[in-house]
């Protein structure tokens, strides 16, 4: 890690080790590339902001949080790095990473995050409300998975996932009823949710045949599955909790809910590792 001008370059690993660290609320990813680059790769929870429209756009940055600017190889990363240092939008630290996604070996998405599905969802009880049903698709999906590898060694790990779904969607239940009376509790609220559609936009029953195509001796096709659902859970909450017209109230429940993505997404890698070792 090195510094110039007050701006830290930072490795993949470093940058990997930071986004481990911090809550969301911390910072903001910032790609600078052109929409089609974005398209075909990014990193997940990535916000596009073309280096073209930075200057433009430069107040549109968060004031109380890192920025860390990413782009093909470093170099557009790095003059959007240095155009916010001179603008001075931000009191916190301004990041590059290095090499940029060329260098990058973690995990990446292709197409735009799908926010599509909280379309109609204007308010911040709308925007919970919806996550709680993409919260009982993950859950679904998840129960699918218990009950097609009920005999796997591995299976704890997702009857783990399963409960933290459960426990996830309490969390945004509590969310809810702190803006409004629910006339129901939990269990029944939660068990009236379609859950028809996973966190990541991925339609359930799409998802439930790929489940099915697995052999059940073969654990790497569904971890890597759940890995890239969780991702692109992970990719939605983080763009939804940025994007123009989220009530600005429930960007901090959004940022809480990607959070909790990128922890199952840790949760999955550790025990694909136990799984193929096994």
């Amino acid at each position: 890690m090195s510094r110039g001008r007050n701006i830290v370059h930072l490795d993949p690993a470093r940058l990997r080790a930071y986004l481990q660290r911090h809550p969301e609320a911390d910072y903001l990813l910032i790609d600078v590339r052109q929409p089609g680059e974005y398209t075909a790769a990014h990193i997940p929870g990535a916000w596009l902001m073309p280096l073209m429209q930075l200057e433009a756009r430069l107040f549109e940055l968060p004031p109380d949080r890192d920025l860390v600017f990413y782009c093909h190889s470093g170099g557009r990363s790095a003059a959007a790095a240095v155009l916010a240092l001179d603008a001075e939008v931000t009191r916190k630290t301004i990041y590059n990473l290095s090499g940029g996604i060329l260098a990058w070996d973690g995990m990446t998405l292709a197409d735009y995050p799908r926010t599509a599905v909280f379309d109609g969802a204007a308010t911040t009880e709308d925007l919970l409300a919806k996550a709680m049903d993409l919260e009982k698709g993950a859950w679904n999906f998840y129960q699918a998975v218990c009950r097609h590898f009920a005999d796997a060694p591995w299976i704890e790990a997702f009857a783990d996932l399963t409960a933290d779904e459960v426990a996830h969607a309490r969390s945004v239940y509590r969310l809810l009823t702190a803006i409004r009376t629910l006339s129901e509790p939990f269990e029944p609220f939660f068990h009236r949710l379609s859950g028809t559609i996973l966190e990541g936009g991925l339609d359930l029953q799409a998802a439930v045949e790929r489940i099915g195509a697995i052999a059940p001796d073969q654990s790497r096709p569904l971890f890597e599955l759940a890995l890239a659902i969780e991702a692109a859970a992970y990719d939605l909450y983080s763009t939804v909790a940025e994007r123009d017209g989220t009530p600005q109230e429930a960007r901090a429940p959004l940022r809480s809910i990607a959070q909790a993505e990128k922890a199952h997404i840790r949760r999955l890698v550790q025990a694909m590792e136990q799984s193929l070792q096994g």
